[in-house]
Formats: structure tokens, C-alpha cells, sequence
């Protein structure tokens, strides 16, 4: 039906430059288009790239934390083994002393 009113309308003799020149931008309207739709999913990836890498830092952080945290728990238990004494209450100090 397109086709017929396009050949009444434009003519038999234009009609293969005109369907050329509409071929040619739907094509190039298709490249454009596809092109959007890869930069759209690439910018997606990179978001995910950047949020995995946001995470993995700040579960390095963590890490860091728990281990010098291990580090310095280590560290007074052994200096309370070395000198008990030093680290147990006297048993004759009242309950507001302890406080």
C-alpha cells in the first residue's frame, strides 16, 4: 500500500533514488541506534565494574581491621600470661573501689 502511494506520489522515475536515500537513513538511523544501545550497556558495566571494586576495597579494609585487631588481642594476651598478677583485682577492695 506504501509502496503504491509512493510510486503515485513521487513517480516511477524517482522512485529508486528516493527508496535508495530512505534505505540509506534507515540504515545509518539503525547504526546510530545500535551504537546508543552499546555505549548505554557499556557505561552499565563499567557502573558494575566500579561498584565490585568499591566493594572489594572496602572489604580489604575489613579485612585489615580484623587482623591487626586479631593482632593487638593476641598481643594482650600474652602480655597478661606473662604478668597475671598485674591484671586481677585485689579481692579486698570494696564494690565502689571496682568502679
Amino acid at each position: 500500500m506504501v509502496a503504491l502511494v509512493a510510486l503515485l506520489v513521487i513517480g516511477p522515475e524517482k522512485l529508486p533514488k528516493v527508496a535508495r536515500m530512505a534505505g540509506f537513513w534507515v540504515a545509518k538511523s539503525r547504526r546510530l541506534v545500535a551504537t546508543v544501545k552499546q555505549e548505554i550497556n557499556d557505561e552499565f558495566q563499567a557502573e558494575e565494574l566500579r561498584q565490585a571494586l568499591k566493594n572489594h576495597i572496602g572489604m580489604q579494609d575489613l579485612q585489615k581491621l580484623v587482623e591487626d585487631t586479631s593482632e593487638d588481642l593476641q598481643s594482650i594476651q600474652t602480655t597478661i600470661k606473662q604478668k597475671p598478677e598485674a591484671y586481677v583485682l585485689p579481692k579486698n577492695l570494696s564494690q565502689d573501689e571496682k568502679r
